[in-house]
Formats: structure tokens, C-alpha cells, sequence
């Protein structure tokens, strides 16, 4: 039997030392994560801008699988500025909510470890540095100063508690130091009717499938708020939505921001949700940004071939066409990446400089930065 076929095939022979390889790797990042009494000073940091509520610094985020190691998020950087909505878009398996885990640190453990770069977060008064954190004290972290509204509510609340025993658990763990049962059930009263659930009483003592998914994806978003958190990480949270309960959720996100003032990571696929919601766009591609801006200069000037290919793929009202564009062509393997751009062999707008390495970021103006060759003669001035 061939040791590797052409086309990806691994023998089992093969596969195991992969793995043997990769428990040694994975098995020291453990080791580090899971230290106990760590002295602060080896993850503390100091924000490039004060003025950002989280930097993404040269982030590296791997998956050590039994056919190789996987780079969902191969050099990420982009900031997420106070009180501002950041939109993360790009096609599916591109490493966006990838990206938001490595924040939470809730990435699938051993085979997922943050390998490299920086996640500098902003606490007021001193910054840490979350891909040095250890557990111990991100469990601190996590709820008070960022949370994340899951992509699937059915799937993230429990099918065997109450909404109200659910809600308050997220009170006593993270703010409910000198806080009497009474106190946390008003809070968690209280929450549900900030979300627009009029019969909030009635709410606290269903259990989830007695909800429908706007119901429980209100409940994921007031779970989130609860400790009024500094940074709220939204993955997708209007999929499985109709377009009216989608549209009462992004309002209510947009509203609920103002008055905690708190800034949003918002990772969606819908080019529409990003136009209404975001103040800045990063677009991701195979575990990259190819292009980041102002929510306007991407819409107005989009610049990255697949940024334009994302524009032109998306329906127009009024416009009538036979067939919607699509992009032409497949994402590369993720585990065996070229050097060269990733979106290559799928550009239409391909020139003879993409032959050469992964194109570096180029700035269009001080907020719009594109990784695109045919940029670099604008660039050079010449």
C-alpha cells in the first residue's frame, strides 16, 4: 500500500505517526494551559491602541488531526475598537468562528491550540494577553469581560433545565458575590424582559423546547449580557431565523450595545446583516484576512477578487437575473496550503505577479488594507 496517495489517502500505519507526533505538540500546550498559581506578569500586555476593546495579533490557531495539522486561522490581525461592531465575513470553513473561539478559549481540546500571535484584551485598567491566559483564570474572564451568543440556541441551552435556573447560573458564577436568591431572579427577570420577552414570569420556568428559535436565541443574548460584558462575540445569531425575528434580533443587539456600551464581534454569512449592523468588515478567506475597512469603503470600493466575488454573488432587489454569480472553483486543502495566494486558482481577475508568495498587506487608505498583488503598484507609485 503506497504511503500517501496523490490524492490525500493515508495508511493506518502512516495516520498513527501523525498522531503519536501530534500528542507530544498538543500535550505541551496543555501542560502550559492548565498551569495553576501562573504569576500575572507572564500574560500581561500592553494594547498597541487603548481605544480597542480587542487586537488579533499574527493569530495562529491549529488543529492537530490524525491526517495532519490543519491552520484554520494562519496569521488573523484586526482590531475590534470600544463600542463598535466589527463584521467577520467569508464562506464557510474560513476560520471566523475559529477566530472567536481562540478569544473564549473554548477551542476543541487537545487538537485545537492557539500555536502563535497575540489576542491582546482591554480591561480598563491593565490588558492580557489571552493566548498566554491560563485556564484558571480565564474562567474569570469568560462572562464578565467577553461572551459569545452561540450559532445554534437549541443546542446550547439545556434540554433539562428551566430558562431561569440557566440564566442565573451565569449570574452567581460570574456576579453573584453578596447577591440573595431573590436578588439573582429579579436580575435574571430583569434580562429576559431587556431581550423583548414579554411574559418573562411565565419564561423563567419553561424549558427550552417549549420555546420557539427566536424565543431561545433571546435567551442566548440575555444569558450573554448578563454581567455586562465588555466585548459580546455574536456567531451567526439570526441563521435559523425568519427575516421579521431576524430583523427585531440585530435591533435589539444594536440597542442593547449602546446601553451597556460594548463592542460586537459579529460573524455572519449575510452581506445584508454586516451592511445594517457594522461599523468595520474584516473579510476572511482559508484562515486569512484578505481585505478589512470601514463598513462603507468595503461596500463602496470592495477590492480583494473575493470580496467582489461576494458582492456579485449576493441577489439585488429589482434586478432580475437568469442564474445568481457564484465563485468559480474550491477553498485548497487546509492541510497542505500553497505558499503562494490561496485564492489563485480561483481568481478571475488573476495577473502574472500571483505566481509569486502570499501577497503582504497593502494599505489603500488609513482604515482599508487589501492582500492583493495588483495593489502593489499603487503602493510603489509607480
Amino acid at each position: 500500500m503506497a504511503k500517501k496517495h496523490p490524492e490525500g489517502y493515508l495508511s493506518a500505519k502512516e495516520s498513527r505517526r501523525i498522531s503519536r507526533e501530534n500528542r507530544k505538540i498538543t500535550d505541551q500546550y496543555e501542560k502550559q494551559y492548565k498551569r495553576k498559581n501562573v504569576p500575572e506578569q507572564e500574560y500581561l500586555t500592553q494594547m498597541h491602541n487603548p481605544e480597542n476593546a480587542v487586537e488579533f495579533d499574527n493569530l495562529h490557531t491549529y488543529f492537530f488531526t490524525d491526517v495532519g495539522t490543519v491552520k484554520s486561522v494562519d496569521g488573523v490581525s484586526f482590531e475590534v475598537p470600544i463600542g463598535k461592531t466589527v463584521g467577520v465575513v467569508g464562506e464557510s470553513g474560513c476560520g471566523k468562528s475559529v477566530t472567536s473561539l481562540s478569544l473564549m478559549q473554548l477551542l476543541q481540546r487537545p487538537q485545537g491550540q492557539i500555536v502563535d500571535g497575540q489576542i491582546r484584551l482591554n480591561l480598563g485598567d491593565k490588558a492580557y494577553d489571552i493566548a498566554k491566559t491560563p485556564m484558571e483564570k480565564m474562567q474569570k474572564l469568560r462572562g464578565n469581560y467577553m461572551s459569545m451568543i452561540f450559532q445554534e440556541p437549541m443546542t446550547s441551552l439545556n434540554p433539562v433545565f428551566r430558562i431561569g435556573e440557566q440564566v442565573e447560573e451565569v449570574i452567581e458564577l460570574h456576579d453573584g458575590e453578596g447577591k440573595s436568591k431573590e436578588e439573582i431572579k429579579a436580575r435574571t427577570i430583569e434580562l429576559l424582559e431587556m431581550v423583548g420577552i414579554a411574559n418573562s414570569e411565565g419564561v423563567y420556568k419553561m424549558y427550552p423546547h417549549e420555546l420557539s428559535g427566536g424565543m431561545r436565541q433571546r435567551v442566548m443574548i440575555a444569558m450573554a449580557l448578563a454581567c455586562n460584558p465588555k466585548i459580546i462575540i455574536a456567531d451567526e445569531p439570526t441563521t435559523a431565523l425568519d427575516v421579521t425575528i431576524q430583523a427585531q434580533i440585530l435591533d435589539l443587539l444594536r440597542n442593547l450595545k449602546n446601553k451597556i456600551n460594548s463592542s460586537i464581534m459579529l460573524i455572519t454569512h449575510d452581506l445584508g446583516v454586516i451592511a445594517e449592523m457594522a461599523d468595520y468588515v474584516v473579510v476572511m478567506y482559508a484562515g486569512r484576512v484578505v481585505e478589512k475597512g470601514t463598513v462603507q469603503e468595503i461596500f463602496a470600493n470592495p477590492s480583494h477578487p473575493y470580496t467582489i466575488g461576494l458582492m456579485a454573488s449576493k441577489p439585488v432587489i429589482g434586478k432580475k437575473v437568469d442564474k445568481l454569480y457564484s465563485i468559480p472553483g474550491k477553498v485548497p486543502n487546509p492541510v497542505n496550503m500553497p505558499d503562494y495566494c490561496y485564492f489563485r486558482d480561483r481568481c478571475e481577475m488573476r495577473c502574472p505577479e500571483c505566481d509569486g508568495k502570499y501577497p503582504c498587506e497593502i494599505s489603500l487608505s488609513e482604515t482599508h488594507k487589501v492582500s492583493c498583488y495588483r495593489y502593489y503598484d499603487k503602493k510603489e507609485g509607480k
